[in-house]
């Protein structure tokens, strides 16, 4: 399920604070080392989805007092899912804040700001969400937005079942391991997309190919019979060139 970040209340619309930006981090001596490693690690990842498993599987083991994470994806112009987490308790957690349209992650899309909650049980800016959360058994959480060149790709959603598990250094660390995930999911997102440019484009011409064959008519004939399939039966012209392909039949109810 997702939420339509469009809805989302501000914190200074209900009369308190709005969570506050944190500034550059520095990357202590000995953590030097696992960034890189970690960049290296996210770059080989062999798709979209096995980058995002990688995140959430590093972010634990990375990120002080971190137990489980989870990656919000924004997905479309305004929808918001979770596309991997590192426990069912991540997922869980995540659904209640779509359910109740509030909590650390989506004020970290709105505000555009990493979010501390220190402890789920005196909490009191997402009163919808935090007796949920507790009832999970979440006894704090840390929410860092994921960005890249002006494009925001979603948050990482970081859990304890302990309250006061993110501290300063938390934050910072969360911050720096933000930047190298959202730069490994934009490539992969990339990727993706390229690939299935390429699939959609190797299956249109499967297409064009056997209606050629089958009728003697030419490329741009040949495609024009697939648009005109697509624009009679109200479907998408991908959709008519797998039919195509799979069953052998042209899936234009006037042909």
């Amino acid at each position: 399920m997702s939420v339509d970040i469009g809805e989302m209340r501000r914190d200074e619309d209900r009369g308190r604070p709005s969570a506050s930006y944190i500034g550059p981090a520095t990357v202590p001596d000995g953590l030097a080392v696992t960034f890189s490693r970690l960049a290296r690690s996210l770059h080989q990842e062999s798709g979209l989805d096995d980058t995002l498993r990688g995140i959430v599987s590093a972010a634990v083991q990375t990120v002080p007092g971190a137990q489980e994470a989870a990656l919000s994806v924004i997905e479309g112009r305004r929808g918001v899912r979770t596309r991997a987490g590192s426990a069912e308790f991540a997922y869980q957690v995540d659904q209640v804040q779509y359910d109740t349209g509030e909590g650390p992650c989506l004020t970290s899309l709105s505000e555009q700001c990493t979010v501390r909650l220190s402890d789920v049980a005196t909490e009191t800016r997402w009163p919808s969400f935090t007796p949920r959360a507790a009832e999970l058994g979440v006894g704090s959480m840390l929410a860092v937005q994921l960005y890249v060149e002006q494009d925001n790709l979603g948050a990482l959603n970081l859990y304890s079942r302990q309250a006061g598990a993110f501290t300063d250094e938390s934050e910072q660390v969360g911050l720096v391991f933000a930047t190298h995930a959202a730069l490994a999911m934009a490539e992969a997102q990339g990727q993706e997309r390229m690939h299935r440019a390429v699939e959609v484009r190797d299956l249109i011409g499967q297409a064009k190919g056997i209606l050629m064959e089958r009728h003697k008519v030419t490329g741009d004939q040949a495609l024009n019979l697939l648009v005109r399939a697509s624009q009679n039966s109200n479907r998408k012209l991908v959709e008519i060139a797998a039919h195509l392909v799979e069953t052998g039949a042209l899936a234009d109810p006037r042909r």
